[in-house]
């Protein structure tokens, strides 16, 4: 059994499914496996990944658990609490079927019960994969000591995000007990709940692409952003405040983080394209709604690795508070080569809806739209992207 904990999952997962069942809590999704590497699963594959699929059936929150959160997550209200509490993965939600070394996984169900399960799918898909082939990890412990000395001589303030393309949950736990032994202060937590609860760190994260995602296929696509920020306002009051900058393309989401929005948030999370001219642009919006950028927080999150996180770091210059996520580079490299792959949001039906409505993901960079084409092809149209 590779999720024996039901903390093992990264946080913005709680966030989204509180702020779900508080806004669209009849809301219905179905998410995709997308193998945007075209990795071939071994024989028995699917098999092996619907016994761990089955097994969540009796991963249930415990007492120490919610304590933890209690404690540390401030902004969850009793209510949802109480729905944690009551929570019970549902296997039947989950479709798993192969052809050949191709895999297909579909997620589908309510939102706010299905949403916990991208990232425990995910780590289990990574786990079982380099099992099933017999690749072993190798130079750990090594490799994860002399990062976290890099990181720390330069002073770069560091979370950890790495759950979902992990080697193993073990390697994982090792990597943030060597980061949090060898960072001092640097480290600043970890998206995943469980382990900041066994190593006494800060869970981070905020919301996923999905949030702007469903908001985007059900008020359209020249609404999302603004919409998204707005009911997450609503919900947190101000807390957990690094917006999601690039679901429809960074420069369509600074048209819609006004005034308002560039004063209320911490900051702005970059996940893809340029992080130098994300830099600069930011830097220039601040600046034209007469925000000082040192107030606020850049969190880097894009396959970040040590040279490119010393870059950035220079060509910040502490104009602003930069904070760097990082994950597959931490916690899977061991001699393999990760997989490159993403659980995305396809359809939405909204309450009251009679279909399911396409829902895509634009970026910063053209080869990771996620979405059917001809709705991403649409988005860009409604856009002016194209």
């Amino acid at each position: 059994m590779i999720i024996h904990d039901f903390l093992d999952n990264d946080l913005y997962k709680f966030t989204a499914m509180n702020a779900i069942q508080k806004k669209f809590p009849d809301s219905e999704v179905v998410y995709r496996f997308v193998n945007r590497g075209n990795a071939s699963f071994p024989p028995g594959f699917a098999d092996a990944l619907r016994e761990e699929v089955e097994a969540m059936a009796g991963v249930v929150l415990s007492k120490e658990n919610e304590k933890f959160m209690r404690a540390k997550c401030y902004y969850f209200d009793s209510v949802f609490f109480d729905l944690l509490k009551g929570f019970r993965f549902n296997p039947a939600e989950v479709k798993v079927s192969q052809e050949g070394g191709k895999l297909d996984v579909e997620i589908r169900g309510l939102w706010y019960r299905t949403v916990l399960w991208e990232v425990p799918l995910m780590a289990m898909i990574s786990e079982l994969y380099f099992r099933m082939t017999g690749q072993v990890a190798r130079d750990l412990e090594r490799n994860a000591t002399e990062k976290a000395k890099a990181f720390a001589d330069i002073k770069a303030e560091i979370s950890e995000f790495g759950t979902r393309r992990r080697y193993s949950f073990d390697v994982q736990d090792r990597v943030i007990g060597i980061l949090k032994e060898n960072m001092k202060g640097l480290l600043n937590g970890t998206s995943n709940v469980y382990f900041a609860m066994k190593y006494d760190l800060t869970p981070m994260g905020t919301h996923p692409h999905e949030w702007f995602m469903y908001h985007g296929a059900h008020f359209g696509y020249r609404s999302a952003n603004a919409l998204a920020l707005e009911n997450w306002v609503d919900v947190y009051d101000g807390y957990l405040g690094i917006a999601l900058t690039d679901t429809y393309t960074s420069d369509n989401f600074f048209n819609s983080f006004d005034t308002k929005y560039a004063k209320l948030f911490d900051g702005l999370r970059w996940d893809s394209g340029d992080p130098f001219e994300f830099t600069e642009k930011a830097l220039e919006h601040y600046r034209k709604h007469r925000v000082d950028p040192k107030s606020k927080t850049i969190v880097y999150s894009d396959a970040l690795d040590l040279d490119g996180v010393k870059r950035i770091k220079a060509f910040v210059n502490g104009r602003l508070h930069d904070v760097y996520g990082i994950g597959t580079y931490l916690t899977n490299d061991v001699g393999v080569t990760p997989l490159n792959m993403v659980i995305k949001l396809f359809e939405c039906r909204p309450k009251g809806s009679e279909v399911f409505l396409p829902a895509v993901k634009l970026s910063d960079v053209e080869g990771k739209h996620t979405g059917y084409p001809d709705e991403v092809d649409l988005c860009l149209s409604i856009l002016r992207l194209k």
